[in-house]
């Protein structure tokens, strides 16, 4: 499971951020509304929306600016930006609106309120924005095969929170906080830009028009916001293992409970799947991206086919290759594994997961983990030597000694601070951020061996002090099945991408991610997501992978 190349392949489920925050959304009808919208016809002023929870209510200042193509860009050192905005708790004050109008611009000299939960960032995609507001202004809707090619209006290219720029922590938020959840503040922002978006352009086609129209409903619904990511993700893999670890652990076993339902014939449950993977078909035959390193939507969908023909025979007969399964899901599922695409195959087990939505929800909340590991000092040398053999041998089995083992270097860019990984010998004076753990366990081991089987790990660590993080790791996380990637990040065979798109696919619930250079990973958040007025009304709609709207 840990394999890179399979968390690659992990897809969108419903226990993805994104569709697991909608669906408390709808679950408990949020208000988002807008309660201020003074935007100029060259794009320029300053938006306010009000999103209420049941016991708890935030607001999103946003400024609008007419877009530049000088200095733009999604990286941290750009300087232009066609949209910056704050996601705070409580209505929007003046000094709220005032404070962050002086102190967005400035980024890392700048400082948020007490009440900011995360500053962020967004661009227009130039050519779809610009065609969309002259179709709206002219009273037609968009060309559905124009918007198709990028599936968003705007990007987004920062989400910053839990401390920076001053930012509120996200573990002081609790578990009773209605974003207290990881990665729910950021993740909501991201779908109040979305919602931004398409109110700009119907914004900037009244004001250029009289005979403007709004965005079709299932044109807007359709829209998602677009999103970025790099190397970061890699270096946030490795700072928050108890997360990762009780993500995957929730994702099996929902998986789990699903794959052992016992079904027979004509069951409602295989014919809600079948129907499912049908819809995953047509949103993958309708994909116009380009993938390099990953299977593409064409390969998928001629998978999925066979996964809908063998689903069709069971729901028919109750059969599975002939043969009546106690678990025929189960079956199924291992006949997958073998024969198909591993895309394919995690977009099956995903579906799954709909199948038994109760259970999958009710292990939403054994979803996160402190980020702290401590040391069990008690602990002897000989017991935890004998852990590290037995749980990382993976890591004692990779050669460390070769010369493409250390060939690159993870680092922050002096400029920006941005991560980056580059060959060791172009930056030589770099210091290494990048986790070792294959270099630190085998040299942990060999260290432990020097010593006592009775030591204990606090007389060990005063001796070899440097050990000590490593130490604290392994001993905190003993008990957890998924929290470590078994690959070496610093080897010239590793490729990043992999696990970027794990936190992006798989955790974040990214659609349509396509790779560039096997680091950098652009997609499509809240593709098909409900609009405001569908959860205000408590619409639950399966809203995943969304055909094109006719």
């Amino acid at each position: 499971m840990m394999r890179p190349e399979r968390l690659a392949a992990l897809q969108p489920s419903r226990l993805s951020v994104t569709r697991a925050l909608v669906n408390k959304l709808v679950r408990e009808r949020w208000d988002i509304s807008v309660e201020r919208f003074d935007v100029d016809e060259t794009a320029s002023g300053t938006v306010v929306y009000s999103i209420k929870a049941p016991r708890q209510e935030f607001s999103f200042i946003a400024f609008s600016r007419p877009p530049s193509r000088k200095a733009r860009t999604g990286r941290i050192i750009g300087q232009s930006w066609d949209m910056m905005g704050t996601l705070n708790e409580g209505p929007a004050t003046e000094a709220d609106i005032r404070s962050a109008r002086e102190e967005l611009p400035k980024l890392y000299r700048g400082r948020a309120t007490p009440n900011a939960l995360v500053w962020c960032r967004s661009n227009r995609s130039m050519r779809v924005f610009d065609q969309t507001l002259a179709a709206l202004a002219e009273g037609r809707q968009p060309s559905i095969d124009e918007l198709a090619q990028v599936c968003y209006l705007m990007r987004n290219t920062g989400l910053d929170g839990n401390g920076t720029f001053g930012t509120r922590p996200f573990p002081s938020l609790g578990p009773d906080h209605a974003l207290g959840r990881p990665l729910e503040a950021q993740l909501l922002t991201a779908y109040l830009m979305r919602e931004y978006s398409c109110d700009l352009v119907e914004h900037l086609a009244r004001l250029a028009s009289p005979k403007a129209v709004p965005l079709d409903p299932a044109i807007r619904r359709y829209l998602g916001v677009g999103n970025g990511s790099a190397l970061g993700l890699i270096f946030f893999i490795h700072k928050h293992p108890q997360l990762i670890s009780s993500f995957i652990a929730a994702r099996e076993q929902a998986i789990a409970i699903a794959r052992g339902l016992p079904l027979e014939k004509g069951d409602l449950r295989i014919g809600t799947l079948l129907a499912l993977v049908r819809r995953a078909i047509t949103f993958r035959r309708q994909d116009r991206m380009v993938y390099e390193t990953f299977a593409s939507s064409a390969e998928v969908a001629d998978d999925l086919e066979k996964v809908a023909a063998a689903l069709a025979e069971l729901h028919e007969t109750g059969l599975v290759d002939g043969r009546r399964a106690v678990y025929p899901l189960d079956a199924l599922a291992e006949r997958f594994e073998k024969a198909l695409q591993p895309e394919s195959f995690e977009t099956y087990l995903s579906l799954l997961i709909e199948l038994v939505p109760d259970e999958a929800d009710a292990l939403l909340p054994s979803i996160g983990g402190p980020d702290e590991v401590n040391v069990s000092p008690a602990e002897r040398v000989g017991s935890l030597s004998a852990l590290i053999q037995k749980q990382y041998r993976w890591a004692l089995d990779i050669d460390m000694s070769g010369p493409d083992a250390y060939k690159y270097v993870w680092y922050k860019s002096e400029a920006a601070e941005e991560p980056r990984r580059g060959a060791r010998e172009e930056v030589p004076e770099a210091l290494d951020l990048g986790l070792d753990i294959c270099g630190g366990v085998q040299s942990l081991l060999a260290d432990l061996g020097r010593e006592a089987p009775d030591l204990s790990v606090a007389r060990f660590l005063v001796k070899y002090p440097a050990h000590r993080y490593l130490v604290a790791r392994i001993q905190t996380l003993r008990d957890l099945p998924y929290h470590t990637p078994m690959a070496n990040i610093n080897a010239e065979d590793f490729i990043p991408i992999h696990l970027v798109r794990l936190m992006n696919v798989g955790i974040h619930g990214i659609d349509k991610t396509r790779d560039f250079l096997r680091r950098n990973l652009r997609g499509v958040l809240y593709h098909g997501a409900p609009t405001p007025a569908e959860i205000r009304a408590g619409r639950a709609e399966f809203w995943a992978y969304p055909a094109e709207p006719r």
